[in-house]
């Protein structure tokens, strides 16, 4: 399968290339391709390191869209519309969200447009026919990268779209440790993405690092 992380060079991006081009051709999209190229020469060399082949390139975003079975949305909030807005071809595509909306002040909180999350958010301007999903939204980004450690996480999966959401959270279960979970429709998204402030502010106050969930 072909994956394309739009924004694909932050810490989410490179773990998930890191975790997935085992299995996967993976495309980094980048507004700057040799920035895209750079991570991609760091994670085959991270890989090769520890004896196993991946299939990774980086891209422009566009061509990580035009190229990708899946794509994945790898961006913060506040750069989420202008990065699509330029951005054209997600029809029929698989488009993976793990974009969570929050501000920081003396905390963290939620702070979701007035679609409700950031998932129907992108779902109000992609093409009708793009397949949206939650996902990936309670990890870590320090983690992602970390291979010496194990993401022993829950994931939960939100999509209108069965078919999708199968895909995604067969996706979800390939990463050694984390398991999926169906977590309803994308409706459910702004539940998922507000837990992520939750466990950020949980982490803060407690003197805790990379917390997530298990639903057990």
């Amino acid at each position: 399968m072909k994956i394309g992380i739009v924004g694909g060079t932050g810490n989410i991006g490179e773990g998930l290339a890191l975790r997935l081009s085992n299995k996967h051709e993976i495309i980094i999209g980048s507004r700057t391709p040799e920035k895209a190229c750079e991570s991609i020469e760091n994670t085959v060399r991270l890989l090769e390191e520890r004896g196993i082949s991946c299939s990774c390139i980086g891209s422009s975003n566009q061509e990580a869209v035009d190229r990708g079975d899946i794509v994945i949305i790898s961006v913060p909030y506040k750069h989420l519309l202008p990065t699509l807005t330029p951005l054209s071809g997600f029809e029929n595509k698989t488009v993976i969200t793990p974009v969570n909306p929050m501000t920081k002040k003396d905390f963290f909180s939620h702070d979701p447009p007035k679609e409700g999350s950031a998932a129907m958010l992108i779902r109000s301007i992609l093409p009708g026919n793009a397949c949206i999903v939650a996902a990936f939204n309670n990890i870590s980004a320090q983690k992602w990268k970390n291979l010496d450690e194990e993401l022993d996480y829950s994931v939960a999966v939100c999509s209108d779209d069965e078919e999708a959401k199968k895909v995604v959270m067969n996706l979800v279960n390939e990463i050694p440790k984390l398991k999926a979970f169906n977590a309803g429709p994308l409706e459910m998204a702004s539940v998922v993405e507000g837990i992520t402030p939750l466990l950020l502010n949980i982490a803060r106050y407690n003197k805790m690092r990379d917390v997530g969930i298990q639903f057990k």
